[in-house]
């Protein structure tokens, strides 16, 4: 079966798979919602992209250690589930990728994405990150309850500032 022949509703971004992964605030409303997904109970498609993605996330930024960060992602990647790990990138879709990020200002990684939305007939992007409001016929969904997702950053801001000391 192909991805064109399958329902998918939405794309779900390299946040929610860092959230899932790693000790923070959000850890359990990401889990949930990962879990649906990978129970198809909800339909979305996770790039496989994603867990490289998450994987310099959570060992550059959040300076989780190396074989942890990837122990984690491996143990997700290790279901290869059939519908939900999208794993075709093509030069097409890079090059699709660009030009949303250009005409969007936006990241590359996040003109990725529209591109794929747009490829699997889906308008809807599931995230943490909010600047892809501003991209003209997606929709953004936070399944992270707000309050949850302001103790995450309150957290992440922590992080982020004991690293620079």
């Amino acid at each position: 079966m192909v991805f064109s022949e399958v329902r998918v509703d939405g794309i779900v971004d390299v946040g929610l798979l860092v959230l899932s992964h790693c000790e923070n605030p959000a850890k359990v409303e990401a889990i949930n919602f990962i879990e649906k997904v990978l129970t198809k109970d909800i339909h979305a498609v996770i790039p496989v992209t994603a867990f490289i993605g998450a994987y310099h996330i959570m060992t550059r930024y959040l300076k989780i250690h190396p074989e942890a960060a990837a122990n984690e992602l491996i143990e997700t990647l290790s279901l290869r589930i059939r519908d939900v790990f999208y794993d075709a990138v093509s030069i097409d879709s890079a090059i699709e990728a660009l030009f949303s990020a250009k005409e969007f200002k936006v990241e590359g990684w996040d003109g990725y994405l529209v591109s794929l939305a747009k490829t699997l007939g889906t308008d809807t992007i599931f995230t943490i990150d909010k600047r892809l409001t501003r991209v003209k016929g997606i929709k953004v969904v936070i399944p992270i309850p707000e309050d949850v997702l302001d103790k995450y950053h309150k957290w992440l801001e922590k992080v982020i500032k004991k690293q620079r000391r």
